[in-house]
């Protein structure tokens, strides 16, 4: 017979028992190889073997009918009696077999309290489903939170680069409007060298005789020149209308 974990001592040198019954057990199993050696597991046998566990209670109402000779399952007495029970109430032999746990109030009336399923011989308290739901949602927020911290590094990694790009795009124009104002300097040098050789220009010849330059009233702009000479806007009623009719004969 063995049960996972085994029992620790105390202080004292004394052994640590188990948990009493319905408390939450499903950290451990138990399974006695040397009885699944000796007797089949079959639904007549399987209580026998469940009451070998940590998992069963003494002072429920299958152990009075044992007591008795009576099977420990029968439900026609069963049904008789008030308060804590066990029930079988999946089979699969000889894979799987669940006891139901439940406290009986009357005949009709009974309210369930824990599952056990033996699986291959191996006896394990079936988790309540609220602590799967929470077993399961700290799970996913574990997963949703490490998915975060991941996209968040990706997203520094991603700024750090842009901001290294930035500064050698920075850095190449400012290298390039170097580059300009030098070139600039060596042009202006160099136009400055030839005016100096060449000398200032000439002035413009005199006009000829008899030509008289015009003056400032009689120069006008092209644009006010274009339009002086346009013509003037036709009415599309006085002036067009009469002519554009038709006539009839």
């Amino acid at each position: 017979m063995s049960a996972t974990p085994l029992p620790s001592s105390g202080p004292d040198g004394a052994v640590a028992l188990p948990p009493p019954p319905g408390t939450d057990m499903t950290g451990i199993c138990f399974r006695d190889q040397l009885w699944l050696d000796t007797y089949p597991l079959d639904r007549n046998l399987v209580f026998d073997y469940f009451a070998l566990s940590p998992f069963y209670d003494i002072t429920c109402n299958n152990e009075s009918l044992r007591s008795r000779q009576i099977h420990p399952l029968d439900m026609s007495h069963l049904t008789k009696m008030t308060g804590m029970e066990y029930l079988l109430s999946e089979v699969m032999e000889p894979h799987l077999f669940v006891i139901r746990k439940q406290k009986r109030e009357s005949p009709e009336k009974s309210s369930p309290m824990l599952a056990y399923y033996i699986l291959d011989g191996s006896i394990y308290q079936a988790p309540q489903l609220c602590n799967v739901f929470a077993s399961r949602i700290s799970r996913a927020m574990h997963h949703i939170s490490k998915a975060f911290t991941i996209a968040c590094s990706k997203l520094e990694k991603i700024g750090n680069a842009e901001t290294e790009s930035d500064a050698v795009a920075s850095e190449s124009k400012t290298q390039k409007e170097a580059i300009d104002l030098k070139e600039l300097k060596r042009i202006d040098h160099i136009l400055s060298s030839l005016k100096r050789k060449i000398g200032a220009a000439p002035p413009p010849p005199p006009y000829p005789k008899g030509y008289v330059p015009p003056s400032a009233e009689q120069e006008k702009a092209p644009d006010d020149v274009a339009a002086s000479e346009a013509p003037p806007q036709l009415d599309p009623i006085l002036d067009q209308g009469p002519s554009k009719r038709p006539r009839f004969q």
